[in-house]
């Protein structure tokens, strides 16, 4: 690889994009554990279905849990980024958005989680 190759740059990206999805699939699934009781109510009123006392608790550390994934990952390439060299960063390329969505994902798992215990 000759010097200054952005594909390091790149790499770093998708993994942390590959990082965002877990965490964004881990608060989805929070709040499908948390809420599958109001589903089945929608969907069969008339089935007898009971929710377990644990469910809340277990979504609500789902949601937690990809919402620290995101927030952990988004750091790590925040601080990766900045130990490359300018010849590895690719040219009129913006950092921001990747970061942007990663936080952003940390902060709805923060803000559904609070949601989930209220």
């Amino acid at each position: 690889m000759p010097d200054g190759d952005p594909r390091v740059f790149f790499a770093a990206e998708r993994t942390l994009l590959a990082w965002v999805r877990a965490g964004l699939g881990l608060v989805g699934m929070g709040f499908v554990v948390a809420r599958f009781g109001l589903f089945v109510r929608i969907v069969r009123p008339d089935a007898a279905h009971h929710e377990h006392p644990w469910t809340g608790g277990v979504g609500i550390a789902l949601a937690l849990l990809g919402a620290l994934a995101s927030l952990s990952a988004t750091w790590q390439h925040r601080q990766f980024c900045r130990t490359l060299p300018p010849a590895d960063l690719p040219k009129s390329y913006r950092l921001a958005p990747g970061l942007f969505l990663g936080f952003g994902v940390a902060v709805a798992g923060l803000v559904l989680a609070a949601v989930l215990v209220g």
